[in-house]
């Protein structure tokens, strides 16, 4: 794998974790459980300090770190808004739509893991998609709970 590739599997991850930290902040907004609004934001800070990290790998390899999300990530953010508008802004669509996020990144991360790595980076990317996953099944059993609360 080239120096440039690797640079822009990172690019990617980073994009990712921008849009889980403006995801996670932006979900927080509006959720009304103060417990799940206090683990978005600790989610945001962990998904800004993961895509710090990356950047600094970016920076070592020589390349132009991401410092923003992805498209998709901001009309995710902006769906979050709608449907949250849509909803009476439950908590139970906004987690069900920030589990969309996780899912999102889940697969971002696999496919990064699927490439040739040095093992460094490596270890930094499988070590931050074990976090992805610990959000994914914190978001959603607090999604399940909101279902069981709501039915």
């Amino acid at each position: 794998m080239s120096n440039d590739d690797i640079i822009d599997t990172l690019n990617d991850l980073i994009e990712t974790s921008k849009d889980g930290e403006y995801g996670f902040r932006t979900s927080a907004e509006y959720i009304k459980d103060p417990a799940i609004r206090q683990s978005f934001v600790r989610r945001a800070e962990e998904c800004r300090q993961a895509a710090a990290e990356l950047q600094a790998q970016v920076a070592r390899l020589g390349g132009k770190a991401e410092d923003s999300g992805t498209a998709a990530g901001a009309m995710h953010r902006g769906w979050v808004a709608v449907k949250g508008t849509l909803a009476g802004y439950t908590d139970k669509a906004i987690l069900e739509e920030t589990e969309r996020g996780e899912d999102t990144a889940l697969a971002s991360y696999r496919e990064a893991l699927e490439e040739a790595l040095p093992p460094d980076v490596r270890m930094i990317v499988e070590r931050q998609y074990e976090g992805v996953k610990r959000n994914h099944v914190a978001v959603r059993t607090l999604r399940d709970q909101a279902r069981a609360a709501a039915a």
